[in-house]
């Protein structure tokens, strides 16, 4: 999702869409310069600056356009108001300010209802527009990108065309199948095929609540080279287009903000921390909740790509969710959905076990990626092995030989060789002494 592809340097008209501008290949929002631009509620800037400046006993108006990511002239008219309305001082003769014993009352009971410092947020409503445009404006998903995504997985043609129409339609995507023929990895994997990168907020602003939404946990930087300093509004971030992935630990709460009691703000939760990119839920059907609370939670957002979070207070809003929705199981189908969540999901796959041929190339790919060449003959043996115990194949175990075989060859001393003795070993020591 990279804004330098857009056909025109100017968004679609939006009311809460900021101002853009060409920034070399990029099309990037303006940094606001004065109160007004900044597209936020009254109060919200001021208050912000009242807080941050509560923390320390002099600053300049650099310091604070620093910490709170705005342009200096924007925050000299904040700083300006301020002190009019004696919330501020200027220190005379060294253009420095120190805060007010009104403003040190007054920043006390705003921390007592946001305990949030640091840069300062954007309404949901631009957030909510610039996701839009950028959406509208995205690198179409081609089969070659599908193609490279998916190079260092042995898949069907038909499971790699299903996988990226979900991506290239931005829909959702159900993958089911026996446990270990690449689920995840296909899940994960087809995140590369999503070209671009993304601006989104350090956080956002809803009435007088913050939403902390960049997480450097998550999200990758990208970072932003501009030839003319102070024209990129540095509220937001550009980043890869993100791929969150949740699994077992996932429940209820973990889909709604969450309020830190102590710091007095929210944490986004991991499906908005997602947009732009893939939201895999993995090992569905084995969370801490039933797979039918978990269904009937997904089903509006895949409907709708919009999603109702609850502030502290009660108050609902409305977010925008627009990724690439991954749900893989190696539970039933049966077990764990029904048939209107089916209905509502994109594209359904079935990862099956791999067949001889599929087997032998997996087997031969990860040893090459080791630089290890094996014989044919070894991987006959192997199946025929499989055969005689009248075992599935499965996709993930080609590695997890050659892994054992790896700890069998590096405690001999030796470097490691795919031998049928080896082999043996490292089978007795994977499946048993059957």
């Amino acid at each position: 999702m990279d804004a330098s592809v857009a056909t025109r340097d100017a968004p679609a008209k939006d009311p809460h869409m900021p101002p853009m501008h060409r920034a070399g290949d990029l099309i990037a929002p303006n940094a606001p310069q004065d109160i007004a631009a900044a597209g936020l509620e009254e109060g919200t800037l001021t208050d912000l600056v009242v807080k941050l400046t509560y923390t320390v006993a002099r600053f300049t108006p650099e310091w604070v356009a620093k910490r709170l990511h705005l342009s200096l002239p924007l925050v000299r008219e904040l700083l300006h108001k301020l002190a009019l309305d004696g919330l501020l001082e200027e220190v005379m003769g060294v253009s420095r300010y120190k805060i007010s014993p009104q403003g040190r009352e007054q920043a006390v009971r705003l921390l007592e209802v946001c305990g949030y410092i640091g840069p300062a947020p954007v309404s949901l409503e631009t957030y909510t527009a610039m996701l839009r445009w950028q959406f509208a404006n995205a690198p179409e998903v081609l089969p070659e990108h599908v193609v490279e995504a998916l190079s260092s997985l042995v898949v069907s043609p038909e499971a790699a065309q299903l996988a990226g129409l979900a991506v290239s339609s931005g829909s959702s995507l159900f993958v089911f199948g026996p446990p270990g023929n690449g689920k995840s990895s296909l899940g994960r994997q087809i995140h590369a095929a999503l070209r671009g990168d993304i601006w989104i907020p350090h956080c956002i602003s809803v009435g007088s609540s913050v939403i902390r939404l960049f997480d450097e946990q998550c999200h990758q930087r990208v970072e932003v080279v501009s030839s003319r300093p102070g024209t990129i509004d540095e509220r937001w971030v550009r980043i890869r287009r993100p791929l969150i992935v949740v699994g077992g630990e996932l429940t209820l709460n973990l889909l709604d903000l969450m309020f830190s009691r102590s710091q007095r703000y929210y944490e986004a939760p991991p499906h908005l921390k997602a947009n732009g990119g893939v939201f895999l839920v993995d090992d569905f059907g084995r969370e801490r909740v039933s797979p039918d609370q978990l269904l009937n939670r997904f089903i509006t957002p895949m409907e709708f790509q919009m999603d109702y979070l609850t502030l502290e207070t009660g108050q609902k809003i409305e977010v925008p969710l627009r990724h690439v929705l991954i749900i893989a199981t190696n539970l039933s189908p049966e077990l764990v959905t029904d048939p209107a969540f089916l209905r509502r999901m994109g594209y359904r796959l079935y990862l099956g076990p791999p067949n001889p041929e599929q087997y032998a190339r997996i087997f031969r790919n990860y040893a090459k990626r080791l630089g290890v060449a094996v014989e044919s003959e070894v991987i006959d043996r192997l199946l025929d092995r499989y055969r005689a115990q009248n075992r599935d194949l499965r996709a993930c175990e080609p590695r997890d030989l050659i892994e054992r075989s790896r700890h069998i060859c590096h405690f001999q001393g030796k470097p490691l060789e795919l031998t049928s003795e080896v082999l043996d070993l490292a089978w007795m020591g994977y499946f048993g002494n059957q």
